[in-house]
């Protein structure tokens, strides 16, 4: 008999919490809000919040600064420099275009109709059109790489319609979710093989269930002070475990266990950014990964040796 398929979009309540599929997973649902300028100004502003919560520190320059900023990028010459100047561009056409939003629904608050091709909406979508083309010159907060899709929400929750924004959230989320499965599934094959680290999958698994949690669950849903703290006591709990001491080790048997707790470390630490920004850090994901296989390869080297 054929299994029966689960198509993208579907809804169904599991243990009494409504959630839709996406890419294999079942995600906590929220009914979006109706579609209105007041609803893309609340979004917007959320979204633009957030984008600086995530990436490197100064590019929160206020939307009054922007031609500032843009004659300091333009005159600028060093490329180092000119990155972060770009940075700062960015960070100043965003806060630009949540004033320009923002002042338009105080007057359509006061009975005024704001009409499509209204020229301060125009303008608004170029600046966050500008700013996504920049955002390739920021980082995220860790150093590793930026997130692109940060620097796009905005202009896509202004372009389309609200519901249609919350449905492609979604598939992000299962997206964020499947890196921190890779991580944890990276993670358990790398020190389950080693007695050392005996009693360490739980704990691993702890993380992650509790991730995909966090990364479903909104700050406004009152859930998330249940979600939050369970995330964060089973990672202190990650990170505290330390590997069995063996007798009479050699050097690098205990470099390879130092290394080993960074790398756990690590592993926490991006799963963390991750559910955070909510958005998949592919690059960040994909090195830490490869730091794990050659870690591994090492181990197994160095167990060979021993036998020998």
């Amino acid at each position: 008999m054929d299994r029966e398929v689960t198509l993208p979009g579907s809804r169904r309540v599991i243990d009494g919490v409504e959630r839709i599929f996406y890419d294999g997973y079942w995600i906590k649902y929220y009914a979006p809000p109706a579609d209105s300028l007041t609803a893309k100004k609340q979004l917007i502003t959320a979204l633009t919040r957030r984008l600086f919560n995530h990436v490197e520190h100064g590019i929160n320059i206020p939307g009054s600064k922007l031609n500032d900023a843009r004659s300091c990028y333009e005159q600028e010459m060093d490329p180092h420099l000119k990155r972060v100047k770009g940075a700062m561009l960015a960070g100043s056409l965003f806060n630009r275009a949540t004033d320009i939003i923002t002042k338009l629904v105080e007057i359509q608050e006061l009975g005024v109709e704001i009409s499509s091709d209204n020229g301060l909406l125009r303008e608004c979508g170029r600046c966050l059109q500008e700013a996504l083309g920049l955002g390739r010159l920021v980082l995220h907060r860790s150093g590793e790489e930026g997130i692109d899709e940060l620097w796009g929400e905005p202009l896509h929750a202004f372009s389309i319609p609200v519901e249609a924004f919350y449905e492609s959230r979604y598939i992000k989320i299962a997206s964020t979710m499947r890196d921190v499965d890779r991580i944890g599934q990276a993670l358990i094959k790398t020190f389950m093989p080693e007695s050392a680290y005996d009693g360490i999958q739980p704990l691993i698994e702890a993380v992650t269930q509790t991730a995909h949690f966090k990364v479903e669950t909104l700050q406004t849903d009152k859930a998330i002070f249940s979600v939050w703290p369970n995330f964060v006591v089973a990672s202190e709990r990650l990170l505290a475990f330390r590997p069995q001491a063996k007798e009479n080790p050699s050097l690098e048997y205990d470099r390879l266990q130092e290394e080993g707790v960074r790398l756990i470390a690590q592993g926490q630490s991006i799963i963390s950014d991750i559910i955070r920004a909510r958005t998949p850090m592919p690059k960040t994901t994909r090195e830490y990964i490869a730091r794990l296989d050659s870690y591994r390869e090492k181990v197994i080297r160095e167990a060979a040796r021993n036998k020998n």
